[in-house]
Formats: structure tokens, C-alpha cells, sequence
């Protein structure tokens, strides 16, 4: 080994080294925050804020079907018991009668705090008599036996009153006791994890935690169903996990049996995956010291980009078994390689660090690879080196160029009628809402939906937000927007909301209710006079006295008052603490069932005329899909770019409109063919269409640049090019065979897109043009 490849050898292991320090230093993350833009606006920290941390994020919705209504409702008792005292879960309800009993008792102990009826007015003689009157009314209906043990104590009906209104909130059907369908033939159960949402770790304990306190109840013909953000994203991780293990393992063999045929060595094979190792390695260091922290998506995308780098080995082995030095074909990798270079480097502005990501791993990683197999592998080459003279399918190859060549009309009125359509459906080409990218199946998402509508559980979209600097302050605010939204409701606007304040008001609120409780003595006396022509005697109602001046002693109810109610985990959800302060969160039902709010626009307006200061209406959905759109839009405009950029580098490097053509024209073909068959065949394109129509610029470049040099490239050339393309299409054709659509749209763009751009490449090359200087 000569001093000159030495040192490359040696910085090289240099370069490795300080790589995998910087490797172990990195932070990985599947933290959303990769997707908002560096400067997101308060409505799209909100959307990664509820997806991350958000009340729906934490909800598992448990079903248990099969047998006998009995048997269903005593395992859903066995499983809450067992679900209750688990350290994954904070809360878990099935609708048992000693739980909503316990919280009756609470409302009725905090009753005069809680409800919004009690003012001075209401306490008046007046207004003792109508409440009372009403109370009486009411005794006739179905109401009547409850109020009736109540009325000694709360003749008022305040208790009653909020019953009311949590029952206007929906309740699943009950059975043998507990949560069931309407249908009655499945037991239902609501449990909120510990775990954020985006602690999938945390869910998948929980989901595993609800799977074995099961486990012994599933005799006779008892079915578990669990759905749920947390279940989606376990189930999400481990399709992704299997599914890559297995595609990867799968083409894994069948490209190192096509190399090992073809190099004939071991040896080579495992040298010629060192640039795509180094790449990934050197990829990875780049953007954990560039960014403080590597997006597991990045990373994922970022290794699939570098499969490029194995191209580059391709071209040494074969091209060097016969003789030839690096300057015959290494000018021609070296501008194949910048023109992906300039690609990926488009990306690097990006508004969004997980695209700007992307780009400066595959950047780092394809130099990197391109310089580890030009300086370094040479170095580590065996000294006579056996690779299969594949000499013979080349000239086989260019026997057959030909009679490709006479398709050239074909292909170009093709490409041509390609351009046309996708120019036809640029309006609907591309897909704008990010759960194209979901990998939860269909029937999943019918059971979520079948669970979700059986238990009236939340599926926030709409939300009204109140921020301020404390938790009474965002409680109050909260209070403040009630009237604005009671009357959108009494519009038919919406069709309900809830509000942390309804459990817990604010201070200010308690005191005022308080203070409208007149004291024993003036009760009493209010009292006689309010019953006059009511069939009720005053005597009767000692306990209400007795209620009402504890009231007025017990200090103001605190979030720990709520600890044994299932309202606490209501105020937990809706009143969340921030970097910057508190905000209440008061999600909006809507009025119609394809929940849908008739009219945002109106009710956008309403909040903001409401007069507190902080609050904004978000539509969860609709910023989910603004995020993403924005994100789309701007990696078109920056692949576009970088589409520029190559075509301005290619124009510099080949010196010859002519020549630039040859090469522009097979990447233009290729992307508009594959683009135009993805629209035929009804798929709408996704980011991940996009990354993967920019890789085939990016690896067909190689291809197209070899002919642009020379009509027919040499036997050798040709076999190298063939075995280059059809290592690609292997890597990267399974992949859309995949049931996972990040992992589909790669392969689907790239599978077929590789071997377009090395035909078209053949077909519409020309006579020689001039080379370019090694």
C-alpha cells in the first residue's frame, strides 16, 4: 500500500472513530417537533401539543364481546378491578354503580359551589319559591324518585341540575351494570393511560398490561377489542418494525447473491457494502452535530437514500476487472454523484427541520460513500482482484441497443402524454392530509370508530383555547367564554362543550357563589316566606339549612378535592399547564353526526368577538392538514430547485446543450412516466412520492451521464450499469409490496423508476458527444 492510499485509509478510520463517538452521543426521537416549521405558529404547537400530550392521546377504548351478558359484565368489573391498581393507568371506568354513585355524593356535597344557577337572586325569596315550585313539579317525572330523597336536603334542585348536564354530555348504554353497546351485546371500558401519547414505549405497557389482566377472563367464547391512539402507535411501530425487517432481510439476500454471482468473492461483497456503511455512519454524526438530535423518520428515509452508495462499488469492481484505472469512468460517478449532491442540498433551507434533515443526511452520506469507495476501497482491494468478466452480457446488451432505439418515438409521445396528464390533475395530485401517511387499516379504523360512538368517548377536533399566566386565570377565562358558547349551542352552532370550569371554577367564581348564600337566620326566614301556596313545610327542610351554611364555611374547592372522582381526570385534560402558562381546553361537539361544525367561520368570529383576551378556535383537523400541505409544498418548491440546480450543473459540467439533453431528458422521462402511472392507477402522491421521485434523479443520473459519453458504452460499462440497476430495483422495488404507505411509496416511485431511467438513458442516447476531463 503506497503512502497516498495509506492516509486515505487511515483518515478514513479517523473519520469512523469520531463518528461513532458522535453517534453515541446522539439523541434519538419520534417527538413531532420535527414537523412543525422553525418558526410554527400558536395553532400548529397546539395540534403537536394534543397529539403528543392531549387528552384523546392517553384514551384506550376496551371492548369485550362473545358469551353471555353476564359473563361479559363480570369481566369487565374482574378487568377494571385489576386495570384500576396497574401503574400504566390514571383512570379506568366501566360504568359500574359504586364509581358514578361516588360521584354523585361529590356533586351533591360541592353542589352550591358548582352550579351556575346559584347567585343572589336564586336565594332570594323569589327566587326560593320558583326553584322550589320547579323542584315539586318535577317530582312527576322520571326524575321524581331521586328528587324525591333529595329535596329535604337540596329542595333547589341544584344537584339535579348538574346530573343534567353531565348527562347531556352522553352516556354509553349500561348493562348488567356496567358499559355496554346499545345493541347490548358488548362490554365497554374507558381507561386513560399514564404515558403521554408519544410515549409509545408507555403505550405499548399499557396496551401489553390490558392484554394480560385479560388474558385468564378469555374462557368460552370472551373477545378482547382495544383501540386507540396508543394502539394505533404500537401497532404502527410494529407493523413498520416487521415489515422493514422483512423486506429488508428479503432483498438483502437476493442482492448479495446477485453481487456474490457476480463478483465471485466474499471478500468483495462485504468491501462493497463499506461506502454505504461510512455514508450511514457519517450521515447520521452529521445530523445529530447539526441539529442536537436525529428524527427517526429521517433516519429511516435517510439509510433507504444512501442505497445509492451501492452503486458506487458496483462501478469499481466490475469496471477494474478489466485493467482499467479509476480515470475511465470515475469523472462520470464523480458528476453523477454532484448532481444528487445538488438534490439533497435544495433541501437544507427547509422551513421544517425533519425535511432539512433528509438533506443533510443524504448529502453527508452520498460524499461520503463516493469518497470512501474512490480513496479507500482501492486501497483494500485484493491485489489480483476476481470479479466475473461480465464483458459477454454486455455486448449482448449492446447488440440489443438497436432495436431499443427504434422505440424512441413511442417513448417520447409517451413521456409527452405523461407530462400532459399529470399537468391535467395537478389539482388533485397530491394528497393534503397527513393521515394518507397513517399505517392503521381500515377495519382498525372501523372498530376505533364503532368503540368510540358506543362510548361517547372524545374525538377532538374542534377546540376553543384560553390561555393566561395561571390555572385560576385560564379556569376564569374559561367561565368567560360560557355564555358565547351556551348561545352558539342554543343556535344549533354547535351541539355541546365541555369545560374543566364545570368541575373545578375559579376562585372568583367560588367566592361569588359563597357570598350569595345568606347565612342561617335570613335563610330561614327567606324560607318561610318562599313556601307560602307550596305544599312543603319548612321543617322538612333542616338539612338544607344545615347544607347550606357549610357551604358557606368550606374553603374553595382545589384540584385535590377531585382526587376520588372520575372529574379529575376530566380537569387534568381540559386544564393543561405550559412553558409560558395554563390554557383551558374546551373541545366543541358538533350538532350533526358526520361531526362536522355547520358553520366555522361564525363560530371563529363569535370567539373572537367574545372579549377574552388569548382565546382562539382551532380546528385540529384542518391545521393537521395545513401542516402537512405546507410541508409538501415547500419540498416541491425546493425539489424543483434542486432539479434546477442539477440541470445548470450538468449544462456546466458536459459543455453541450446537445449532451445535456441526453442526460436530462431519461430523469425528466423517467419521473413524468412514473408520476403519470401513479395517477392512472388512483394513488394521489405523497411527500414520500416526492423523495422518491428526487432519488430518481438522483441514482439515474449515474446511468444517463454513462451515455451521454458514448453512444454504446463498452461491454463492461453496460454490464456494470445493469447489475447497478438491478441491485436498485431489488432494494427498492419490495418496498412496494409493502402494506406500510411510507415504505410503499418509496418502492413504488423508485422500483419502477430505476429501470425506466436506465432504458430511457439507452433508447434516447445519441451519438457521441464529447467527454469530459478526468
Amino acid at each position: 500500500m503506497s503512502r497516498r492510499p495509506r492516509g486515505a485509509v487511515l483518515l478514513w478510520l479517523a473519520g469512523l472513530a469520531v463518528c461513532l463517538y458522535l453517534l453515541t452521543q446522539a439523541r434519538f426521537t419520534a417527538d413531532l417537533s420535527a414537523f412543525l416549521p422553525q418558526t410554527p405558529s400558536a395553532e400548529q404547537r397546539l395540534l403537536v401539543e394534543q397529539l403528543r400530550d392531549g387528552p384523546v392521546s392517553r384514551l384506550l377504548l376496551i371492548g369485550i364481546r362473545g358469551g353471555e351478558a353476564i359473563e361479559r359484565a363480570a369481566a369487565s368489573r374482574t378487568l377494571a378491578s385489576r386495570l384500576q391498581h396497574a401503574p400504566e393507568f390514571v383512570a379506568v371506568a366501566n360504568g359500574e354503580a359504586a364509581s358514578a354513585e361516588a360521584d354523585q355524593q361529590w356533586l351533591f356535597e360541592q353542589r352550591y359551589l358548582l352550579s351556575p344557577a346559584v347567585d343572589a337572586e336564586r336565594f332570594s325569596v323569589a327566587g326560593l319559591h320558583r326553584a322550589i315550585q320547579a323542584s315539586i313539579e318535577r317530582l312527576s317525572s322520571p326524575a321524581g324518585l331521586l328528587l324525591k330523597q333529595l329535596l329535604p336536603r337540596d329542595p333547589t334542585g341544584e344537584t339535579l341540575a348538574l346530573l343534567d348536564a353531565l348527562a347531556a354530555r352522553g352516556q354509553p348504554a349500561s348493562r348488567e351494570g356496567v358499559w355496554s353497546t346499545r345493541d347490548g351485546e358488548q362490554a365497554l371500558l374507558l381507561a386513560t393511560t399514564r404515558a403521554a401519547g408519544a410515549d409509545t414505549d408507555g403505550q405499548a405497557a399499557a396496551v401489553e398490561r390490558v392484554r394480560t389482566a385479560f388474558a385468564p377472563l378469555a374462557h368460552g367464547a370472551l373477545q378482547l377489542e382495544l383501540s386507540g391512539p396508543g394502539v394505533f402507535a404500537v401497532q404502527a411501530r410494529a407493523t413498520i418494525k416487521s415489515e422493514v425487517e422483512r423486506l429488508s432481510l428479503l432483498a438483502s439476500a437476493l442482492i448479495a447473491a446477485l453481487l456474490l454471482y457476480a463478483y465471485r468473492s466474499p471478500r468483495l461483497l462485504l468491501l462493497g457494502l463499506l461506502p454505504m456503511a461510512s455514508g450511514a455512519l457519517a450521515g447520521i454524526a452529521a445530523v445529530a452535530a447539526g441539529f442536537g438530535v436525529v428524527h427517526g423518520i429521517t433516519l429511516g428515509f435517510g439509510i433507504t437514500l444512501i442505497g445509492e452508495a451501492v452503486d458506487y462499488a458496483i462501478y469499481l469492481f466490475v469496471q477494474s476487472a478489466r485493467s482499467t484505472s479509476l480515470a475511465g469512468f470515475w469523472p462520470t460517478v464523480r458528476l453523477g454523484v454532484l448532481t444528487s449532491v445538488c438534490g439533497f442540498a435544495a433541501l437544507l433551507p427547509a422551513q421544517f427541520p425533519g425535511l432539512a434533515q433528509l438533506g443533510a443526511f443524504s448529502l453527508v452520506g452520498l460524499l461520503t460513500a463516493a469518497l470512501v469507495t474512490r480513496h479507500v476501497l482501492p486501497a483494500l482491494l485484493p491485489a489480483t482482484l476476481q470479479v466475473r468478466d461480465l464483458s459477454p452480457l454486455g455486448r449482448r446488451l449492446a447488440a440489443a441497443l438497436p432495436a431499443l432505439r427504434r422505440l424512441r418515438p413511442l417513448l417520447l409521445l409517451l413521456i409527452a402524454l405523461a407530462a400532459g396528464l399529470l399537468y391535467s390533475r395537478q389539482s388533485t395530485l397530491w394528497q393534503h392530509e397527513l393521515a394518507a401517511l397513517s399505517p392503521v387499516s381500515a377495519a382498525d379504523q372501523a372498530l376505533d370508530a364503532r368503540l368510540r360512538a358506543a362510548l361517547g368517548a372524545p374525538e377532538v377536533r374542534y377546540l376553543v383555547v384560553a390561555r393566561a399566566a395561571s390555572a385560576d386565570a385560564a379556569l376564569h377565562a374559561a367561565e368567560r367564554l360560557a355564555p358565547t358558547l351556551d348561545a352558539l349551542q342554543a343556535q344549533g352552532l354547535i351541539g355541546g362543550y365541555d369545560s374543566a370550569a364545570r368541575y373545578l371554577p375559579s376562585l372568583a367564581t367560588q367566592q361569588a357563589r359563597r357570598a350569595a348564600l345568606p347565612d342561617t337566620a335570613t335563610l330561614r326566614e327567606r324560607l318561610q316566606a318562599a313556601l307560602a301556596g307550596l305544599p312543603l313545610r319548612a321543617e322538612r327542610l333542616d338539612g338544607f339549612l344545615a347544607d347550606v351554611e357549610a357551604s358557606r364555611q368550606t374553603p374553595p374547592l382545589s384540584r385535590a378535592d377531585l382526587a376520588d372522582t372520575s372529574f379529575a381526570l376530566a380537569v387534568d385534560a381540559l386544564l393543561q399547564q405550559r412553558a409560558d402558562g395554563w390554557q383551558a381546553l374546551l373541545p366543541l361537539h358538533a350538532p350533526q353526526a358526520d361531526g362536522r361544525l355547520p358553520d366555522v367561520a361564525y363560530l371563529r368570529a363569535a370567539i373572537a368577538a367574545s372579549g377574552v383576551d388569548g382565546a382562539r378556535f382551532i380546528d385540529l383537523k384542518h391545521e393537521s392538514d395545513a401542516l402537512y400541505a405546507g410541508y409538501v409544498d415547500e419540498a416541491i418548491h425546493l425539489t424543483l430547485a434542486g432539479c434546477t440546480a442539477i440541470a445548470v450543473l450538468l449544462l456546466i459540467a458536459l459543455r453541450s446543450p446537445r449532451a445535456w439533453l441526453q442526460v436530462w431528458l431519461p430523469l425528466a422521462g423517467a419521473t413524468l412516466l412514473v408520476g403519470a402511472g401513479l395517477a392512472l392507477a388512483g394513488e394521489r402522491l405523497t411527500l414520500l412520492h416526492l423523495i422518491g421521485l428526487l432519488l430518481i434523479v438522483a441514482v439515474g443520473s449515474n446511468y444517463a451521464l454513462f451515455f451521454a459519453r458514448a453512444q454504446t458504452p463498452d461491454a463492461t460499462t453496460l454490464a456494470s450499469l445493469l447489475l447497478a440497476n438491478l441491485t436498485t430495483m431489488l432494494g427498492f422495488g419490495l418496498l412496494g409490496f409493502s402494506s406500510v404507505p411510507v415504505l410503499h411509496a418509496i418502492g413504488v416511485v423508485v422500483g419502477p423508476g430505476a429501470p425506466l431511467a436506465l432504458l430511457l438513458a439507452a433508447v434516447l442516447s445519441s451519438p457521441a458527444t464529447e467527454a469530459e476531463p478526468a
